[in-house]
C-alpha cells in the first residue's frame, strides 16, 4: 500500500540529497552517456540524471510509481519501464546501472538476487559500472543502528512524520525477513500505513551472490557516497558496492 502513494513516498525520502548522490554516481561512472535505474520508485535519481542531459531509463514494478515518474519527468530525456528487476530485457546496454535506497531488500531469496545480478550484467555496456546501495549490516547486526527509523521532513510546503518500522517488527532469524510497519503522516493531510517486507542481506551473502551470478567483479565498496568513508568506518551508514562487467 505504501508504494501505491508515490508522492507520499517521495516526500518521506526527501531527506536524501539526491543531487549530491548523483554527483558521486557520475564521478564513479565517468562520462556515462546513459543510465538505468532499477527498482526506481519515483525515479528521483533517474530524473536528476535526465535534468543533467544524461539519457535515463527508470524501471519499476509498481504501476503507480511508473505513472508518477512519467508525470514528473515531462520534458526530460527519461524513459519509464514497468518491469521486474529480476527478469527484464531492454535489448540495449547502459554505461551506468544503479539500484538505490536498499531496493535489493525486496529480493527475498538468493535465486532472486542472482537473477537480478544477471539482468544487471546483461544490461551493462563494456566498461560500464553498476552501483548497488544497500543498508549497512550494522543496522541489523550491530548494537547501534546507523540510521534512524523515525524522522520528519519538509518539502514544497508539505511536512511529514515518518516511522519505518515499529519496536515489535523483529527480523526472522531463519528467513532474514522483517515485516516493517510503516506510517507516513502528512500534516493536515492523510495518514498512510502499510507493512513492507524486507530481506536483510549480509556483506558475505552479497559477495556469494555476485560469484554465483558470474560476469561481475567488485571494484570498490564504500560506507557513504563520500568515497573517503570506508565500509568499516564507524561513520559508514550504507553499503555501496561498485561492480564492473568482466569477460
Amino acid at each position: 500500500m505504501i508504494y501505491d502513494h508515490p508522492q507520499a513516498y517521495e516526500l518521506a525520502c526527501s531527506f536524501r540529497d539526491v543531487s549530491a548522490e548523483v554527483d558521486a554516481l557520475m564521478t564513479w561512472g565517468g562520462a556515462a552517456r546513459d543510465v538505468l535505474e532499477l527498482a526506481a520508485g519515483p525515479a528521483e535519481h533517474a530524473r536528476e540524471f535526465a535534468r543533467r542531459g544524461v539519457a535515463a531509463t527508470a524501471l519499476d514494478l509498481s504501476p503507480a510509481m511508473c505513472a508518477y515518474a512519467r508525470d514528473r519527468a515531462a520534458g526530460l530525456p527519461l524513459e519509464v519501464v514497468q518491469a521486474d528487476m529480476t527478469g527484464f530485457r531492454l535489448d540495449r546496454r547502459f554505461d551506468l546501472v544503479v539500484t538505490m535506497l536498499d531496493s535489493t531488500a525486496h529480493l527475498m531469496t538468493l535465486e532472486d538476487f542472482v537473477a537480478y545480478l544477471g539482468c544487471v550484467r546483461e544490461h551493462l555496456a563494456d566498461g560500464g559500472l553498476a552501483v548497488i546501495e544497500m543498508s549497512h549490516p550494522a543496522d541489523r547486526l550491530g548494537d547501534t543502528p546507523r540510521v534512524s527509523n523515525a524522522w520528519s521532513v519538509d518539502k514544497d510546503g508539505l511536512r511529514a512524520r515518518v516511522r519505518w518500522g515499529e519496536p515489535g517488527d523483529e527480523l526472522d532469524p531463519i528467513t532474514q525477513v522483517v515485516k516493517d510497519h510503516v506510517t507516513i503522516a502528512i500534516d493536515g493531510g492523510e495518514v498512510i500505513q502499510g507493512v513492507v517486507p524486507y530481506r536483510f542481506w549480509t556483506a558475505t551473502e552479497l559477495t556469494a551472490a555476485i560469484r554465483i551470478a558470474g560476469g561481475l567483479a567488485v571494484q570498490a565498496q564504500y560506507g557513504d557516497f563520500d568515497p573517503e568513508v570506508s565500509l568499516g568506518s564507524p561513520h559508514a551508514w550504507r553499503m555501496i558496492t561498485l561492480l564492473r562487467r568482466t569477460g
